[in-house]
């Protein structure tokens, strides 16, 4: 996806008739340093990388598992007997699939997601919430496999030579609709969903959605201090689901103009379309998954037939070769998705700076990010290129400190998108 064009060179307009009052004179502060790391974030984020080798590590051994045991293929069988028909028989091979997944992965879920984040007082869940939300997660996963589950195999039944070119295709519209739901349906099962408590807040927080573009926007504070000491803010959903939602930690944890630009910076998200370009992106990136895994899953079957227990693609036992292949070339290219979600994440710190102009309340912003959520702000080259979806917390403050156009008379890059802006 390319840039929007810069807007044509200006001075910048008085602030009194053009700017939100927290503008005024907010560029006169000092630049943020960029704070060291605490040893307690350290020894986090060496464990955090431990996790990721292992979590890494497991998403390859469990299907390979499954697959050269045959054990794939007797479940299929058992998924066969009990459905009849073909879809029944792909459908309850899933069922079966994302339970046993689901307990082998249990273990590891309790120890990583909720004994780990309490050792190092990041959550709040009690140990009822967390099972509750597990197995909420769990009948999501379900219900998802039993409406759309059995796509892919009715694309590689009626297209064993195009099936991976049609499946990427029909994946961009259901990206759209996850989109679109999540927000709604899915998103409230876990955590309530309220009006803000702070309407001062709330009404600064919409005239600077006016400002930006974004018309008709909701602001929903949610509950999530029962599960997390851990701050958030987004932008989610698409036309009547769009909505603006802050955790009530973020609230508790920021100033009102450091939680401006974070606003801003989300809504940058929404006005340059982000999402749009992230799921075209992510769909190009699975096109070439997919096709990587049609060149080589072939000869695999060829070779192994016997131990997998089918001969063809698109028998639903092939299921855990579909994800071990998928794994693997999704490691291959995770640095170039991750890469362009960098790039994304930087627009919109650009896009909340250009809107706030407030390059201190923004600096601290993540400060407060990486006290709060025990962050490293350089964590390493291999931690960028595998791992990091964001800028790093230190090229964020560093940034922030430096990004001041309207100082010089430097044109914007997206002040013609601001209501009042330039034309």
């Amino acid at each position: 996806a390319q840039e929007p064009p810069p807007a044509a060179a200006q001075e910048p307009p008085p602030a009194a008739a053009q700017e939100p009052p927290q503008i005024a004179g907010a560029v006169e502060r000092g630049k943020v340093a960029v704070p060291e790391p605490s040893e307690k974030a350290l020894r986090y984020h060496r464990g955090n990388t431990l996790w990721w080798i292992f979590n890494t590590f497991l998403g390859l051994l469990i299907p390979a598992v499954l697959l050269f045991t045959g054990f794939s293929a007797r479940m299929r069988d058992l998924a066969r007997r009990l459905g009849k028909s073909w879809y029944f028989t792909v459908i309850l091979y899933f069922v079966l699939f994302i339970l046993l997944t689901t307990v082998i992965d249990l273990p590891r879920s309790y120890l990583q997601d909720f004994a780990r984040e309490h050792a190092y007082g990041l959550s709040n869940q009690t140990l009822g919430k967390w099972l509750g939300d597990a197995f909420k997660g769990l009948g999501v996963g379900l219900v998802t496999a039993v409406l759309f589950g059995w796509i892919p195999y009715l694309i590689l039944s009626k297209s064993p030579r195009r099936w991976w070119l049609y499946t990427a295709l029909a994946l961009v519209p259901f990206f759209f609709f996850v989109n679109l739901v999540t927000p709604v349906w899915v998103a409230p099962l876990f955590n309530d969903f309220g009006p803000m408590e702070d309407k001062d807040l709330e009404r600064d927080i919409l005239a600077l959605a006016e400002r930006a573009g974004i018309e008709g926007s909701r602001v929903f504070e949610v509950e999530k201090s029962v599960d997390t000491e851990a701050v958030n803010a987004y932008v989610a959903g698409f036309l009547n689901t769009k909505r603006i939602v802050l955790w009530d930690t973020i609230i508790a944890k920021l100033e009102r103009d450091e939680l401006l630009f974070v606003m801003g910076h989300e809504m940058g998200h929404y006005v340059l379309k982000h999402v749009i370009y992230s799921i075209l992106f992510v769909s190009l990136l699975v096109l070439l998954a997919l096709y990587l895994i049609y060149r080589t899953a072939g000869g695999l079957i060829a070779r192994y037939r016997h131990r997998f227990g089918f001969d063809r693609l698109s028998d639903v036992a092939s299921l855990p070769l579909l994800l071990l292949l998928f794994n693997v070339f999704a490691f291959l290219l995770a640095p170039v998705g991750l890469a362009f979600s960098r790039h994304l994440e930087h627009e919109a710190d650009r896009f909340g700076l250009e809107l706030t102009r407030d390059n201190h309340a923004a600096a601290m912003a993540f400060v407060k990010l990486q006290q709060e959520n025990l962050g490293v702000p350089r964590p390493g080259l291999l931690y960028k290129l595998w791992r990091a979806s964001h800028p790093t917390l230190g090229e964020r403050i560093d940034f922030c400190n430096a990004y001041r156009p309207w100082e010089t008379g430097e044109p914007l890059r997206y002040q013609h998108l601001f209501a009042g802006g330039a034309p």
